[in-house]
């Protein structure tokens, strides 16, 4: 391949590749002026500056705020609103009194199921100012219903709109509304808004108990703009342990629906830096996108025809929008591509352009490839956070040069498969391709069989077919025919290698470096006859060095990319004792005046309570006995009753507390509630921590000045609870000095942070 096909090709090649991302969402433009039955991203910002000048964690000033103006924005549509209050404490455990903000567009045909929009309306308890998670998602449904609404005209289903409540704490709203409303028995469809982050692309996921086919037909005709989706995230989601708002709808009540989220820029995700300025107003515009015309289709039809017992394969890419065919042509499809392999073999050998020593020579440089790239990028973050160790303080896992390393580790894939496949360029490309083929036919059917999800992978395996039957009968084919059938795969699989380590964080590094190099052999009639591949091998060096260097410059903490810091004090009243104490691995300045760093402190045994992330206290220091007025404690009940004890144990605070948890010792609990809400018995029988208690409730205090234990154990237990009393206030209490944060640090989000604890234990 002469020089300047070789570029040109590797141009478009590059161009493919970002056609896959840019066509996938829309480009925000200013439309304030947009006609009032138009969707506008402008409006809906409006709604999320408001939203999140605040911390809105249940409980606090801000949720008050923000509960009222998302009240006062329906009524000015003309929709009378509702508050449906209750006491929830969720399958996890976390307990409090929740209040869901509900109204309802009546429909023509009240015999037919509703449509549920849904969202939530509270933030991360603490610091987190919520403006993507879920600001943006309240945003997205106030202007969609005002557009709805501007066009004066009646659906035939009813509109339920639910802005949930307490979802960060345990999906708690959406557990009361399903469980004891009555409008839960007329949904029959649900559109939930979310975010995991502050932008990129808006993914679409299905939840349904059944199948999907009538789904995805019906999302089809509905005919989004944006559509991004797959069903290999849907098959992941449906083996993983999921926690939105719509779970709780499809297993109480196995009501299906879509979620919507986006999960890019992740270190943003339930922090202070979960801002209005930072918000994508693209992504803001994508979640509009969604909502309009599914709005308008899905408000028409009978939701009941929506339930199906088939699955249908699904992918989106450029220009076709979401591509979907039937489960059942997942094995054929695997047998036309074995088929088609092994009569182009037969024909390659015949014709002599095929022969088995160089076909099995090809093997090594792809199998060379894939345990290289693999154990570099399986390596990769472990390496990362050993020479960067405030990494490590990033607990979601993605860090804010995190792209720059996605792209680092790429390029560093792309070349070492150059420089492995230049020392093997005496073998002709079609001999290179058998490799190739062979170990995607393994793919492929090893995902027909364990995740049938994912089988839309085969498509790109037909073109790199096509690209062999042209190889095996032209010396020299036209080289932009063979990129044309390269772009299947650039187009398929470029967003997964961004997805993976930007979802699941940046220790599944090896899951972009593996599909890299998966992808590049794809592309081998293409790079087969580069005849520079060294030259392909320096450049890509040269990028992946760049980009090295730029996450370099980039690792540590600025204002705009703060380090998150966390610090409590904890008091013993047990031993009457206390400590200082930090989540932190790196101990910031702004911590350093109460943590002295102690290399032994992970020995020491001292009180900690695990995070979402199992994070516990890194580090502690002795602080000074402060005059904090503990709980007060008293037995109300201790009988037996039919070898059964009963104990009703009252915990009032005797200060402004925003959380209790309460733990128990190891022993055998019959049934439990808090304030007469009975604990669910499954989380009585899973109650596995690791530590030395049990969790048995985590109560978010709000507008209660007690909380009362009701307990049944064997009469031969010894009951003894733990009691974790804390408050938010740490930065506040005029019993403390502590200064606020530098402007390059934030609170350390997941877990208990700023806070004032007491441990308190009572044996009975």
């Amino acid at each position: 391949m002469k020089k300047f096909t070789s570029i040109v090709s590797f141009l478009l090649i590059v161009l493919a590749s970002y056609w896959s991302f840019k066509s996938a969402m829309p480009s925000y433009k200013s439309d304030i002026k947009s006609a009032e039955t138009s969707f506008s991203t402008d409006r809906a910002l409006e709604h999320v500056s408001i939203l999140s000048k605040q911390p809105h964690g249940v409980g606090s000033d801000g949720h008050i705020k923000a509960q009222e103006y998302i009240r006062l924005q329906l009524q000015k549509m003309g929709l009378k609103t509702q508050l449906q209050v209750g006491y929830t404490a969720g399958d996890w455990a976390n307990m409090c009194k929740a209040t869901n903000i509900m109204a309802k567009i009546e429909g023509s045909d009240p015999s037919r199921k509703a449509l549920l929009l849904l969202t939530h309306y509270d933030s991360h308890p603490h610091s987190s100012l919520g403006a993507s998670d879920a600001g943006s998602g309240v945003a997205t449904i106030l202007e969609g219903i005002r557009a709805f609404l501007a066009k004066k005209e009646s659906p035939k289903n009813d509109i339920i709109i639910l802005f949930s409540d307490a979802e960060e704490i345990g999906l708690n709203g959406a557990d009361l509304f399903v469980n004891q409303h009555p409008w839960a028995n007329d949904v029959g469809l649900v559109l939930n808004f979310e975010a995991r982050g502050s932008g990129g692309q808006s993914i679409m996921l299905i939840e349904t108990n059944d199948g999907n086919s009538k789904l995805i037909k019906e999302f089809t005709k509905a005919t989004p703009k944006y559509p991004v989706a797959n069903s290999l995230a849907y098959s992941i989601y449906k083996m993983l342990p999921n926690d939105t708002d719509l779970t709780v709808f499809r297993e109480d009540k196995n009501i299906q629906g879509f979620n919507f989220a986006f999960i890019d820029d992740h270190y943003d995700y339930h922090t202070v830096r979960d801002s209005y300025e930072r918000l994508d107003k693209n992504t803001l515009a994508h979640q509009g996108s969604y909502l309009v015309p599914l709005l308008n289709h899905f408000s028409t039809i009978d939701l009941e025809e929506t339930k199906s017992k088939t699955d249908h394969i699904y992918f989106n890419i450029p220009f076709f929008k979401l591509v979907s065919y039937p489960f059942d042509w997942v094995w054929p499809m695997f047998a036309f591509a074995l088929f088609c392999f092994v009569l182009l073999l037969t024909t390659g050998f015949k014709k002599k352009t095929l022969n088995l020593k160089d076909s099995l020579k090809g093997f090594l440089p792809l199998f060379l490839s894939l345990i290289i790239n693999g154990i570099i990028g399986f390596y990769s973050w472990p390496l990362l956070k050993l020479i960067y160790p405030q990494y490590k303080d990033i607990l979601q896992g993605f860090t804010y040069n995190g792209y720059t390393y996605i792209a680092a580790f790429s390029f560093l894939s792309i070349a070492i498969c150059f420089w492995l496949y230049k020392k093997f360029s005496k073998i002709t490309t079609p001999n290179l391709l058998v490799a190739p083929i062979v170990i995607w036919l393994i793919i492929c059917g090893a995902i027909a069989a364990y995740l049938p999800g994912a089988s839309f992978f085969i498509i790109p395996l037909f073109a790199l077919l096509v690209s062999f039957l042209v190889l095996i009968n032209q010396k020299q084919p036209n080289p932009y025919l063979l990129v044309f059938l390269a772009i299947p795969a650039l187009w398929i699989y470029s967003p997964f290698i961004k997805m993976f380590p930007v979802g699941l964080g940046l220790k599944m590094m090896v899951a972009a470096t593996a599909l890299t190099t998966l992808t590049f052999i794809l592309l081998l009639p293409i790079f087969g006859f580069y005849k520079s591949k060294g030259k392909w091998a320096f450049l890509s060096l040269f990028l992946a060095i760049i980009f090295i260097i730029s996450a370099h410059f980039n690792a540590g903490f600025s204002v705009k990319n703060a380090k998150p810091t966390s610090l409590l004090y904890v008091l013993n009243a047990d031993t009457n004792t206390a400590q200082w104490a930090t989540y932190d691995h790196v101990i910031s300045n702004w911590t350093k005046q109460y943590i002295k760093q102690n290399k032994d402190t992970e020995k020491n045994n001292y009180l900690t309570l695990p995070s979402k992330y199992n994070t516990h206290f890194k580090q502690v220091s002795n602080a000074p006995i402060k005059a904090i007025v503990l709980p007060k404690i008293e037995t109300i009940k201790d009988t037996v009753i039919n070898t059964q004890r009963h104990l009703t144990v009252c915990i009032t605070p005797q200060r402004p507390a925003h959380r209790l948890e309460i733990f128990t010792n190891n022993i055998t609990i019959n049934s439990a509630s808090i304030n007469k809400l009975p604990i669910k018995p499954n989380i009585l029988k899973k109650r596995n921590f690791k530590i030395k208690h049990k969790k048995l409730v985590t109560y978010y205090l709000n507008d209660t000045n007690y909380t009362e234990v009701d307990i049944v154990i064997p009469e031969n237990e010894e009951l003894e609870l733990t009691l974790y009393e804390s408050s938010n206030d740490l930065l506040k209490n005029p019993l403390f000095t502590v200064p606020e944060r530098p402007e390059d640090n934030i609170p350390k989000p997941f877990v208990l942070n700023d806070a004032i604890l007491v441990v308190k234990t009572i044996k009975f």
